[in-house]
Order: C-alpha cells, then structure tokens, then sequence
C-alpha cells in the first residue's frame, strides 16, 4: 500500500520517515555511488527541505519497503539544480503540470520479491502510485533522471520513458533524464504488467495540492 506524506508534515511519521532515508543512504551511496549526504547512515538532500510529497509503499507489518517524492518543476528539483548537464544547453523542463520524481528507491532486502510477470512488487506500486498522484493533481507527465537499470524496469513494466537530453554516465551509472506520461492508459499499462488490480494509494493519505 502507497501512503502519501507531504515534506511539513514529515515529523508526524517519524519512524517511516526514518526508514526511508535508510534505504535511501543503501540505494544511492553504496549501489550506486552517488556523491550523496549521508550522516548516521540516512541519506538526506536539500531537497527534502523543499515541502515535496513522498510515496512511501508500507507492508503489512507497517514497515517502508521503498519510497519516492515529488517536487513541482516550477521551484527546486533535482534535473534543474544538481543534473542540468543531462539536458541540451538552454533547454529546461518548467510547467505546473510537471512535476519530477526523484530518490525513487527500494529496500534491497526487497529486491527478490517479484509478481508472476517477473516485476518487483514494490517497484510496480510505486509506479502506478506515481500515476495515481498525477492523476489527482492534473499533471500531464512526471520528469525523472534514472540510472541504466531502469530503463530496463520501465520497459518491463510498461512505461518506457521519453528520453529527452544526453544520457551521462554519473558515480557507477549510465544517467538519463525522461518524461513519463500521466494518464489511465499509463495506470492500466503498469497495472497490467505488474498484475495490479485496484488503486495502491491508501484511502487514509491526504490528497496532495492541487497543479496549478
């Protein structure tokens, strides 16, 4: 199940909170050898400062087994501050119905934890947990950089990126930059793939402001 959690109100769940920047610290520093803020092992960015809305899949125990946030273009994220070398010179990606997905990650203990198509569980679920939101909020694509491996996933899970820019090899990764589509075809393509029948977001999440 996907719960949503806005960046204010982060001190209200600490402890999922806690787990996710674990996770995070395993995903980017030590498989995939980011140069990233790391301090009593809980990966952290200036962008967590930024009020953006996290996906956080919880099992059934009540435990983080992966997470993402997204932050609107139109103010600080990741492509624009800390990747800008993924796109062309001159070109940005800005619009209220944009927003970008980023420190999608997956609790490696969870990585063999596949559906009958072969997909990741919480891999599928985050996704159509993307779309959901996009859905909600009037969004017309959601803008990520991805390392070599997930292209691969996307693929598989039925919701190739739109590459835009010049991929570049980042830490141990090749690095791209690509847009994702927001629509109920997308939602039934990944849901499809992933053997996904109903809805992943909690019924008990906030739902997220409005695009403008």
């Amino acid at each position: 199940m996907i719960y949503l959690v806005n960046g204010a109100d982060a001190g209200q769940y600490r402890q999922w909170m806690d787990e996710m920047h674990v996770i995070r610290a395993k995903v980017f520093r030590d498989r995939l050898g980011w140069d990233v803020e790391v301090e009593d092992d809980r990966e952290r960015d200036r962008f967590d400062a930024a009020n953006p809305l996290y996906l956080l899949s919880v099992d059934g125990r009540g435990r983080v087994q992966g997470s993402l946030r997204l932050l609107p273009t139109t103010g600080p994220n990741m492509l624009r501050d800390v990747f800008p070398s993924l796109l062309e010179p001159g070109d940005m990606v800005e619009s209220a119905t944009i927003w970008e997905s980023s420190r999608f990650s997956l609790d490696p203990d969870r990585a063999a934890e596949v559906t009958s198509r072969k997909l990741n569980r919480v891999t599928t679920e985050l996704l159509c947990g993307i779309v959901e939101v996009g859905l909600m909020v009037g969004l017309s694509f959601v803008v990520s950089v991805f390392d070599a491996r997930m292209v691969r996933i996307f693929r598989a899970a039925q919701c190739p990126a739109d590459m835009i820019g010049t991929p570049r090899k980042i830490g141990k990764a090749m690095t791209y930059a690509g847009l994702f589509d927001i629509s109920e075809a997308a939602w039934n393509a990944i849901a499809a793939a992933g053997g996904i029948g109903d809805r992943v977001i909690s019924r008990d999440s906030d739902a997220p402001a409005q695009a403008a």
